[in-house]
């Protein structure tokens, strides 16, 4: 354990954490140094755009930290390394670590295999921001609930010239085609490791999601051309925008004076309406204990500080991520915002991509391969099948490995 002789030295909990976060944790830290004497934490922060192979170097060097900030989607790999301390047996010692008090679908990202192997740290997940001020011109008192709904609105703002395209779905990512394939019951690939991409559930989707393309309703443009779509919004070139709330902040810096009252949020639709809020995806960072680490009780009491409410309501106020803990969201700062109304009922209604640490490399070859059906190039049917193949060759290692009972 941490304290071995009367003459060991005080231990230290290597910490790393990522970007933002890395640069203001250490500001939350001297309450928990007070109510743990002689136990300090050493935060290294690294950039998020070189976490993930740095991660992987130190569990190849034996030099992983105590404790580590990753985002969810990362979590299955490293427990396919077996990387990480498993925390179920640690909860009994840290009851305040409760999966009641987080989202589910949240919580769920942080489950492997039936395991729980990180505590979510903060959350994330997208909703519906728009002009309320073109909604209302448009003929709507009320942000449709269903996608039939969503779409008569987007083709009234058109109609009535209140905005050249509705939306803005940015080509060059996948993230509102794989909200509305998860909303049509799609799994992406299922649990024998088998692509879903030519399935009814996706293909209801990939068409919905083409149609908008195709009647001119939202602008074939990735976020290059577009450029600052900050202003566009506030230009009225789009009303629509799918976005996560880090936006929040800044649509309330960038945007004029005299749009601060013109904008919202909504949950996003479901394709029906008593279906709503439709799902959205479970995201966010957690922090997991490296299995190497030999502070681990420790560890968790680091862990347990940081999941306190009252210190997730600091967290956001010095860098605006949403609180994973929902008792968090009980104080007025949160509770009283009408824009993170939005945020709180969706996160009720999110749910984790497909655990596999082949997930990210899925998710970016897949709006590759969609994008030219929403230029003309290619057919529905060819897209699916050609992502179908996609997934066979980036999985086939992995199917190889359960196949042989080597996972």
């Amino acid at each position: 354990m941490a304290c071995g002789g009367a003459d060991s030295p005080p231990p230290t909990l290597v910490f790393w954490a990522l970007g933002r976060e890395g640069e203001v944790v250490e500001r939350l830290l001297p309450g928990f140094a007070q109510e743990n004497p002689g136990l300090s934490v050493r935060v290294q922060q690294i950039p998020f755009t070189a976490a993930h192979e740095k991660l992987l170097t130190a569990y190849v060097g034996r030099s992983t930290p105590d404790v580590a900030q990753v985002g969810n989607t990362w979590i299955a790999e490293l427990v396919a390394l077996d990387a990480l301390e498993p925390l179920d047996p640690w909860l009994a010692h840290q009851p305040s670590l409760r999966a009641e008090d987080h989202f589910p679908g949240i919580w769920a990202t942080n489950v492997v295999r039936g395991r729980l192997w990180g505590i979510p740290w903060y959350v994330d997940t997208r909703v519906l921001f728009y002009r309320r001020d073109l909604v209302a011109r448009a003929g709507f008192s009320h942000m449709p609930k269903d996608w039939a709904g969503l779409r008569q609105l987007a083709e009234e703002l058109i109609k009535r010239k209140l905005a050249p395209y509705a939306f803005y779905l940015p080509t060059d990512e996948w993230v509102f085609l794989v909200l509305l394939a998860m909303q049509a019951g799609s799994v992406l690939v299922d649990e024998q490791l088998e692509p879903q991409f030519c399935q009814p559930a996706f293909l209801q989707a990939l068409g919905f999601y083409a149609d908008l393309f195709r009647q001119r309703l939202a602008p074939v443009m990735g976020n290059a051309q577009m450029g600052n779509y900050y202003q566009r919004f506030a230009d009225g070139f789009f009303a629509l925008y799918v976005t996560g709330p880090w936006n929040l902040g800044e649509f309330r810096r960038r945007l004029p004076e005299a749009l601060q009252e013109s904008w919202h949020t909504v949950p996003l639709p479901a394709p029906a309406a008593q279906d709503f809020p439709g799902v959205s995806l479970a995201g966010g960072s957690s922090l997991v204990v490296f299995r190497r680490s030999p502070h681990k009780e420790q560890a968790l009491r680091l862990l347990a500080y940081l999941n306190r409410p009252q210190v997730q309501v600091a967290f956001y106020q010095l860098v605006g991520d949403l609180p994973a803990n929902r008792r968090a969201w009980e104080d007025p700062l949160l509770a009283q915002d009408p824009r993170l109304a939005a945020f709180r009922l969706q996160l009720t209604r999110v749910q984790p991509l497909p655990q596999l640490p082949e997930v990210e490399q899925l998710m970016q070859r897949l709006w590759e391969v969609v994008e030219p059906a929403l230029r003309g190039q290619a057919t529905l049917a060819e897209v699916c099948g050609h992502m179908d193949e996609e997934a066979r060759r980036i999985l086939a290692k992995r199917r190889w490995l359960r196949q042989r009972g080597k996972l």
